[in-house]
C-alpha cells in the first residue's frame, strides 16, 4: 500500500467549509485575525535570513510553496509582496475557491490539488509553509519528509501547529470549539497536536535545523494575536535546510 500523507476525514472536514475560507466573519474567522500576525512574522523572516546571502527587495523572485494552503489566506499576501507563490491543498474544493479568489484578486498563484507526495515537480523552493497544517495530516513523519525535499539548501520552512498540553486542550478545543464557538466542533483532534521537542526531532532526521521557535497568544483586550514567549498552545517554527 502506498504511503499516504492524507487523512480523509480532516480533508472531508475543510471540504465541508471550503466556502467559508473569505468571510472574515465566517467558520475561519480565528485565521482572518491570526493572519496579519503571522504574515509579518514570516515576511520579517525571511527578509532577515535572504539578506545574509543576497539582496533582496521584499519578497520579489523568492519561490515559496505554500503546503495545506487551504482558500489561499497566506498565499495571496505573499504573492502580493512579490513572491512566485505555489499553493497545495489535497482538497479540491479549497483549490477550487482559492482560484476563483485569485482571479478575482487579480494574482498569478500557481494551485493545485495534491498532496506533497503527489507533487509532481522538479522545482526547489526557497520557502516552504506549513502552516496550521500538521496536526491534521495522517502521519507527521512522512509528512515533514516529504515538504521537506522541495526546499533548496539554506531554504526556510516554516511550521506553526498546537502544543500537546492540557492547557491547549482546555483553549484550543475546549474554549475555541464548545464555549467561544470560534471554530467548528471537531476541528481539532487533541492526540494529533505536536510537541515542540517532537517537532524537533522529525525536522533533525529531515536535514532541517531548528532556529528560531516563538509562542503565538491571543489577547482577549484587544482582540487580536502577537508573538509571544508562551509556547503551551499555539506556536510557530523556523527551519533552515542544511
Amino acid at each position: 500500500m502506498k504511503r499516504t500523507t492524507i487523512n480523509k476525514a480532516e480533508i472531508n472536514k475543510f471540504t465541508k467549509i471550503a466556502e467559508e475560507w473569505w468571510n472574515p466573519e465566517g467558520k475561519f474567522k480565528p485565521l482572518h485575525k491570526f493572519n496579519p500576525t503571522r504574515i509579518k512574522y514570516i515576511k520579517e523572516n525571511i527578509i532577515n535570513h535572504f539578506k545574509k546571502n543576497k539582496k533582496i527587495n521584499q519578497l520579489k523572485g523568492l519561490k515559496i510553496l505554500d503546503i495545506g494552503c487551504g482558500g489561499g489566506l497566506l498565499s495571496e499576501p505573499f504573492a502580493r509582496l512579490g513572491a512566485n507563490v505555489t499553493g497545495i491543498d489535497a482538497s479540491y474544493k479549497n483549490i477550487k475557491v482559492a482560484k476563483i479568489h485569485a482571479k478575482k484578486s487579480k494574482l498569478k498563484i500557481n494551485y493545485i490539488c495534491c498532496t506533497p507526495e503527489n507533487l509532481n515537480s522538479d522545482k526547489k523552493f526557497d520557502v516552504v509553509l506549513n502552516m496550521e497544517v500538521v496536526e491534521h495530516v495522517e502521519d507527521i513523519n512522512f509528512f515533514m519528509k516529504q515538504s521537506a525535499k522541495f526546499l533548496k539548501k539554506n531554504g526556510l520552512m516554516f511550521v506553526a501547529t498546537l502544543n500537546k498540553t492540557l492547557k491547549s486542550y482546555v483553549f484550543a478545543i475546549i474554549g475555541a470549539e464548545y464555549i467561544l464557538r470560534w471554530l467548528p466542533i471537531g476541528t481539532h483532534n487533541w492526540d494529533k497536536f505536536v510537541e515542540p521537542s517532537e517537532l524537533i526531532k522529525i525536522g533533525t532526521n529531515n536535514n532541517l535545523k531548528m532556529d528560531l521557535i516563538d509562542g503565538i497568544k491571543y489577547n482577549p483586550i484587544l482582540d487580536q494575536w502577537k508573538i509571544s514567549k508562551d509556547k503551551s498552545v499555539n506556536y510557530i517554527s523556523k527551519f533552515i535546510k542544511i
